[in-house]
């Protein structure tokens, strides 16, 4: 049993005999899999902080560690009755780094691959000092000297395999020095017989290549089948919320929304917290200054603020996360900025669609206070007033909706070109913020013409207001916006919808910039 090679089950253990556990133990099967199978054995799992990386590799080295007797740790667990459960209990050497335990200091940048490669050299010599001498090759050279001698084979489990390229943005070279040492551990390597790196990115790309192209890559915008390992499930979360007296509809709003392929999940650490201390707040954006998410919405790139703004309004806005580098550094254009968001966990992806945005009400609140200051003027002030639209939209007072509207016009003409239909999207999406707390997000339609945008709030479960079916005129009138709604019987979308419905039309007058509404409840 060492630090490096073969470690205990201490961490694992501490995370079972938590009042908070959730079983995601099924992962070691999947794992189990592809153990000694050249093509796969290779796997890199990103997702964003506090989302159960550590957890996960505490758990796969747990079971596969010679080190430890996991036996107990694991009896009723779900993996327990998998196929080669038995087979591959601690059975196998094990090397587990954390990376970023090598680079606690900036100075450690210029050391730590060679620290690395010293400290798990020091460990093999006890156990397999008599089959090989250290030369210019280092720890590969070592690792595969001990397979030709002895036949043995590695499972090499990676915390943070990632930090280098967010402790060292700027430094280049040793971020190359890092992936040209990867490459030469795993690349054709047949002492690997399992390889799990996890961290918060993606393999970092040269160009439109990969610099490690081993690696089955699992991330937030392509989870595949590992989906339900990135998060909670609703099912687990509401299991927990009857057994710990929460209400799970009010997680449900606060902490879910993240999409991991098809399945939704929930982020841990904040369902962990909101179990442990009773109260609904942000405890996952807590861990992290919000000036981290600031300096990534305000770069210079066009279209980016309209993008922020169409989100914290409930709405999607469509991405390429193809272009994205996978460091923090290399952004070309507003989707390589919310692609990063995506794995930093500030934003959830759509693969279907391709759309992004922003996954829950705290998160939405880790916008507002990144968008703070003059250079987004104008959009705190059209959120503050969002409530009383919104409020005004249910009491049917159709003057008071339309002066919010010209106020919020006002607010955001400074960012938004007002005379856009997707300018026209952002802009009602801002005035009804507040609906975030009330309703699910938005169904939208952008059809082609004279810049209008159909809008549909429909509430959340257990929540009594109406649905709301919003119709936005250019140059047109209020009049003209309800009797479309009527005409071309959108409200047939709702035929299910058993609640109240209030139509809002809405009309912008551009010669004038004046705005009137009109609602009708149906």
């Amino acid at each position: 049993m060492g630090l490096y090679l073969n470690p205990d089950n201490t961490a694992f253990r501490q995370a079972v005999l938590d009042e908070i556990y959730i079983d995601k133990t099924e992962l070691i099967s999947l794992m189990n899999k592809k153990l000694n199978k050249s093509r796969v054995k290779n796997v890199c799992v990103s997702r964003p902080r506090r989302f159960g990386k550590s957890m996960a590799a505490d758990m796969l080295t747990a079971y596969y560690s010679k080190g430890c007797d996991s036996r107990k740790l694991f009896a009723g667990k779900k993996v327990e009755q998998t196929e080669l459960f038995e087979l591959h209990l601690n059975s196998h050497d094990v090397i587990r780094l954390d990376i970023q335990r090598f680079l606690f200091e900036k100075s450690h940048l210029d050391i730590f691959i060679d620290k690395i490669q010293e400290a798990v050299i020091r460990e093999l010599e006890p156990e397999y000092g008599d089959y090989f001498c250290v030369d210019q090759y280092g720890l590969p050279g070592v690792l595969g000297q001990i397979y030709a001698h002895s036949g043995k084979g590695f499972v090499f489990i990676i915390d943070e395999w990632d930090c280098v390229f967010r402790f060292a943005k700027e430094r280049k070279e040793i971020q190359k020095a890092y992936l040209d040492f990867l490459r030469g551990l795993f690349k054709g390597a047949e002492y690997v017989e399992l390889a799990y790196m996890t961290g918060i990115l993606p393999i970092k790309k040269y160009g439109e290549h990969s610099a490690i192209n081993i690696f089955d890559e699992y991330s937030m915008i392509d989870p595949k089948n590992l989906g339900e390992y990135f998060g909670f499930t609703k099912e687990e979360v509401q299991s927990q919320c009857e057994r710990h007296g929460i209400d799970f509809t009010e997680v449900e709003k606060w902490y879910d929304g993240y999409q991991a392929g098809e399945i939704h999940v929930y982020n841990p650490k904040s369902v962990v917290d909101v179990l442990t201390w009773k109260k609904f707040r942000s405890y996952w954006t807590g861990t992290e200054t919000y000036e981290a998410l600031k300096g990534y919405i305000e770069q210079n790139f066009d279209g980016l603020r309209e993008a922020v703004i169409a989100m914290l309004g409930n709405g999607r806005y469509r991405i390429n996360p193809r272009k994205f580098q996978n460091d923090m550094t290399s952004f070309s254009s507003k989707d390589d900025i919310l692609t990063l968001l995506v794995h930093l966990g500030y934003l959830t992806f759509d693969e279907s669609t391709e759309e992004v945005y922003i996954p829950n009400q705290e998160v939405s609140q880790e916008f507002l206070n990144a968008i703070e200051g003059e250079e987004w003027e104008g959009i705190a002030e059209a959120v503050e007033r969002s409530f009383s639209l919104l409020k005004s939209t249910w009491e049917m007072e159709g003057k008071k909706v339309a002066e919010c509207m010209e106020a919020i016009h006002n607010e955001t003409s400074s960012i938004l070109k007002y005379n856009d239909e997707n300018s026209l999207k952002c802009a009602i999406l801002i005035a009804y913020f507040s609906a975030r707390a009330y309703y699910l997000p938005p169904n939208l339609e952008l059809p082609s013409g004279k810049g209008f945008a159909d809008v549909v709030y429909l509430p959340r479960r257990n929540v009594k207001c109406p649905a709301l079916l919003i119709e936005l005129k250019w140059n047109r009138s209020a009049e003209g916006a309800i009797a479309q709604i009527k005409e071309k019987r959108y409200t047939d979308w709702l035929r299910a919808y058993t609640g109240d419905i209030l139509l809002v039309g809405i009309n912008y007058d551009a010669d004038r910039k004046v705005h009137e509404c009109i609602i009708e409840k149906l």
